[in-house]
């Protein structure tokens, strides 16, 4: 099963591309690495999750507004480099902003890394990064940025 039928099989479809908001690229290709700009929980626009996980959002908010976060960054691969030059995602590095007391990062991060392993088998084992940061894009409450080899 190839990655469009298993996000069909998912229930899921991809998203539009979102265009960068500052001078950079959503997409730079160095060799064979491919390095995603950081994809937050926006589909076809709308803005999702907005809020500190904690106090206004859950940590299921937080895994699905991480799975977008997913979403997006394949669509960036499937349209700047083709699904089916990936070789494997390498690294993610996932960011959130919460409540002081709250501390189920992993938990949420687990949104992205769930659905990589399911698209991508055995090449989405990845390393991971959290980082809780006190400010992200218009309040959302995650963003992901992720490295790809790609056969070249």
């Amino acid at each position: 099963m190839n990655i469009k039928e298993k996000l069909n099989a998912l229930n899921l479809e991809l998203p539009s591309v979102s265009t960068p908001g500052g001078s950079y690229v959503s997409v730079n290709i160095r060799g064979s690495i491919v390095y995603v700009a950081i994809q937050f929980p926006i589909i076809n626009g709308a803005l999702h999750y907005k809020g500190r996980l904690g106090a206004e959002l859950t940590t299921e908010d937080g895994y699905k507004g991480m799975q977008m976060c997913a979403l997006n960054v394949i669509a960036q691969i499937n349209e700047k480099v083709g699904l089916e030059n990936i070789v494997g995602l390498n690294h993610l590095d996932a960011y959130y902003q919460s409540y002081a007391d709250w501390n189920e990062a992993p938990e949420v991060v687990n949104g992205a890394s769930d659905l990589f392993l399911d698209l991508l088998g055995d090449k989405g084992t990845h390393s991971r990064a959290i980082f809780g940061v006190d400010k992200l894009y218009s309040n959302l409450s995650v963003g992901l940025t992720c490295t790809f080899t790609i056969n070249k």
